[in-house]
């Protein structure tokens, strides 16, 4: 007798990559939302060229570079860039304006026809990515005994 076999569908590699959801939400998005995710993913990329870009929590962008550097968040009002370690990072140009109150995260959330200071956020996104590999150069340094 044969043995029944199943076989599971396997999906073209990058057919549903994390770019092509970022892609597919600034596409839906359709307005100035969508046109400010695009610039500061852009902007994030300038900053941190190795940056990888993944989807999570049901349709987050989120942008990592040995760890979570920030996500990009959509809302009715605001574009939310939130920081994961953002309250151990400098913020010289003020650009956190949302979740101040926390220990660990700060946020900035971009509002309709608001400026984004490229050169200020760009510092920022590097210092995310600078705090991130020396956190993981502790672990792996405390790791090798």
């Amino acid at each position: 007798m044969a043995k029944a076999t199943t076989t599971a569908k396997r999906k073209a590699p990058g057919a549903d990559s994390p770019a092509k959801l970022i892609d597919a939400r600034i596409k839906e998005l359709g307005d100035w939302r969508g046109e400010t995710l695009a610039l500061v993913r852009k902007l994030i990329h300038e900053a941190c060229p190795g940056v990888e870009e993944t989807w999570k929590w049901r349709g987050v962008p989120v942008f990592e570079q040995d760890g979570i550097i920030c996500t990009g968040e959509t809302y009715k009002a605001v574009v939310k860039l939130t920081f994961a370690n953002g309250a151990a990072l400098a913020d010289p140009k003020g650009l956190f304006n949302s979740s101040l109150d926390g220990n660990v995260r700060r946020a900035i959330d971009l509002r309709e026809g608001e400026k984004i200071g490229a050169p200020a956020l760009k510092a920022l996104v590097r210092a995310a990515a600078d705090f991130n590999a020396a956190k993981r150069a502790r672990k792996k340094k405390s790791g090798a005994r």
